[in-house]
């Protein structure tokens, strides 16, 4: 892997996923149509890039899950292999709510899937995907699995919030939702008011929580939150937001866009690597949510003297 400021690692695949389990890796992200969950599996990181790519399951004809299928991310909880992804209505194309699926074996590419249905609420629970729900990813701490997704709230142009609650099941919430993010600031609020696309990072004991803000154009950019070591994931004042974006177009490089990443392990498990969609474009043609010009890219994560992470598009990598 060598350092490389502008060349994608996969074109044309936005809200990438990559997850290391067994000494493979494995890559799904939204495809440009929006209707169908892919998957990608290789040895290597480099190898993804050739790896065929088998298609899991595809939209409804109609109703629930027919349309906007999104960001769909894998995990392995407790030995399974589950798919976090979200859907609308062709009736209701903004009726997007979080679903699961579960895979029967275990090998993901090979093994049947099978639909859970959407990700349910905890009893008592009235508020938790009652509106434009999306970009569920989970991640384990401290023993206990938690889910961090967006939701939309409010009246008129509504927000996009990140909220965070504790796993009872895979497809089911043990807790009430508890806002950890809103748009506090300028760069948040660029078209429309958004917190979307969660990524957990695990260094030194602190919890870094990155997020994208703003629509999906050149404004689109990464947030951070911090949650310190022993700090309570629950507790919404327990994580600190960074006053400026992590994160942000770089005209010079012609990276216009980034966010909706991930991280992952390298091979070697010595480094942290931040996987995450970009444009080449500053010129966007029509509605940028169906502008297919979104690469999958990937850039080393360095951190400072205090250990905290720093996202350079000068620690890009060439895979």
């Amino acid at each position: 892997m060598n350092n490389k400021d502008n060349t994608p690692f996969i074109t044309q695949r936005a809200d990438p996923y990559l997850y290391k389990e067994g000494g493979r890796y494995y890559f799904t992200a939204s495809v440009p149509t929006y209707d169908r969950i892919v998957l990608r599996g290789a040895k290597t990181i480099s190898g993804l890039k050739t790896a065929e790519e088998k298609t899991l399951w595809v939209k409804h004809e109609s109703g629930p899950q027919s349309e906007h299928v999104w960001a769909p991310e894998i995990h392995k909880i407790e030995g399974a292999w589950y798919i976090y992804y979200a859907a609308g209505d062709k009736d209701d194309v903004w009726e997007i709510r979080p679903y699961v699926l579960k895979c029967l074996g275990p090998d993901p590419l090979e093994d049947e899937w099978v639909e859970m249905g959407m990700l349910k609420s905890a009893p008592g629970d009235d508020f938790s995907f009652k509106a434009f729900s999306l970009d569920a990813t989970v991640f384990s701490y401290k023993g206990e699995h938690y889910v961090i997704w967006a939701e939309k709230t409010g009246v008129g142009k509504m927000i996009s919030n990140l909220y965070i609650a504790r796993l009872a099941a895979p497809d089911r919430l043990a807790t009430a939702q508890v806002l950890i993010t809103t748009p506090d600031y300028d760069w948040e609020r660029v078209g429309f008011w958004v917190n979307e696309g969660p990524a957990i990072l695990k260094h030194n004991d602190r919890l870094y929580l990155t997020f994208s803000a703003s629509e999906t154009g050149t404004s689109y950019c990464m947030g951070l939150l911090t949650l310190e070591e022993n700090g309570d994931v629950l507790d919404p004042k327990a994580w600190v937001k960074t006053r400026e974006p992590v994160l942000v177009t770089d005209e010079k490089r012609q990276l216009y866009g980034p966010g909706h990443n991930t991280f992952v392990k390298s091979e070697d498990d010595q480094d942290d690597l931040c996987v995450y969609h970009v444009r080449q474009e500053k010129e966007i043609t029509g509605n940028p949510l169906y502008n297919p010009k979104r690469h999958t890219m990937i850039m080393k994560v360095v951190y400072d003297k205090e250990g905290r992470p720093v996202f350079s598009f000068d620690n890009n990598l060439e895979i």
